[in-house]
């Protein structure tokens, strides 16, 4: 069968079933010609998120068969009636919108992040959902000012190092916390002060001898089950912990009387819910791109992988095996 013009085939990494790594497999794809209000993007790059294998392995509800990834940089190829934003040759950016693991997507043209000339499509795969996620997690709670504390937990990772420069920009006193001796080295070059081994030292104990008895102003918390209980006693007197992930697991219930004991503040959070529109969006990657440009924040890219390796990506997060982020990339 041929394809009419109204319609594309293009490579995509699918998950036809829930579970491992190699649930991902190459297939052709079809994309219809954009609706109204959508963009079809030929993309370069993708990026590849933790969310993405909790997705790939069932812990998100998700209709099968399905394209994994949440953001992509590429080029405009086609446009749907009513969009006025972007038009074909446009380089862009986006986040949120699932199917980057191929050749080519569709996505609502307002979730479209214009990319400056001089930006490169690793870098505009690399920023979207983990720069907007450290953004607002710097910005929207208890933003740090000169001489805070903030203790900043998986420092290495993707949104970790963005964290690292994004609150010794604003003055902070830095603390991360990381797995390894390697991971510690990329995280004091992003600009932590101090780094702890939490599978060698007791990181609440750690982080109160590192600050005289004070403990961190403020949290920041992707980790979950492994970290929780520790920043109970790790935070400073009314500080301010932010859990915004789970990678080891959900935290554990605590009674609300235990927030009392230090007047402390507990807050959890997730990207879609502060950026409700498409201006606080651009809004927030424009801050992101703003910080690149001017040289004081830059995305860690760890590994570009080509798509069909996507398999391998996984294993690499879920080893814990990478610094930064990891991309696949489609050869457009």
């Amino acid at each position: 069968m041929t394809d009419s013009p109204s319609t594309t085939n293009v490579r995509a990494m699918v998950v036809n079933s829930f579970g491992g790594p190699d649930t991902l497999t190459a297939q052709e794809v079809r994309l219809k010609a954009p609706a109204r209000g959508e963009v079809l993007v030929r993309l370069a790059v993708a990026g590849v998120n933790f969310v993405d294998t909790y997705m790939r392995r069932g812990l998100r509800t998700m209709p099968l068969p399905f394209t994994p990834g949440l953001e992509g940089a590429g080029v405009v190829e086609a446009v749907g009636p009513g969009v006025s934003n972007v038009r074909p040759g446009d380089r862009v950016a986006y986040a949120q919108q699932l199917g980057a693991y191929a050749e080519a997507t569709l996505v609502p043209a307002d979730s479209l992040i214009p990319l400056p000339d001089d930006m490169s499509f690793e870098d505009g795969a690399a920023f979207p959902l983990q720069g907007m996620t450290a953004h607002y997690l710097i910005h929207e709670y208890r933003k740090p000012r000169e001489g805070d504390v903030v203790l900043i937990h998986a420092a290495a990772g993707g949104v970790g190092l963005l964290l690292v420069q994004w609150a010794r920009h604003l003055g902070a006193r830095v603390i991360g916390t990381v797995s390894t001796e390697e991971k510690a080295e990329a995280v004091r070059k992003a600009g932590a002060h101090d780094v702890i081994l939490y599978t060698e030292q007791d990181f609440a104990e750690e982080t109160l001898r590192l600050t005289d008895g004070h403990g961190a102003d403020l949290i920041i918390d992707g980790v979950g089950a492994s970290t929780f209980q520790g920043n109970l006693q790790a935070a400073a007197l009314r500080g301010q912990i932010v859990i915004f992930g789970a990678a080891s697991g959900p935290a554990d219930p605590i009674s609300p009387d235990v927030l009392m004991e230090r007047s402390l503040s507990l807050s959890g959070g997730d990207l879609w819910h502060f950026m409700p529109t498409s201006d606080d969006m651009l809004s927030r990657a424009n801050a992101v791109i703003e910080g690149i440009e001017n040289g004081w924040l830059k995305p860690h890219i760890s590994r570009v992988l080509p798509l069909a390796e996507a398999a391998e990506a996984h294993r690499l997060l879920g080893d814990r095996h990478t610094i930064g982020k990891v991309l696949l990339s489609t050869g457009n």
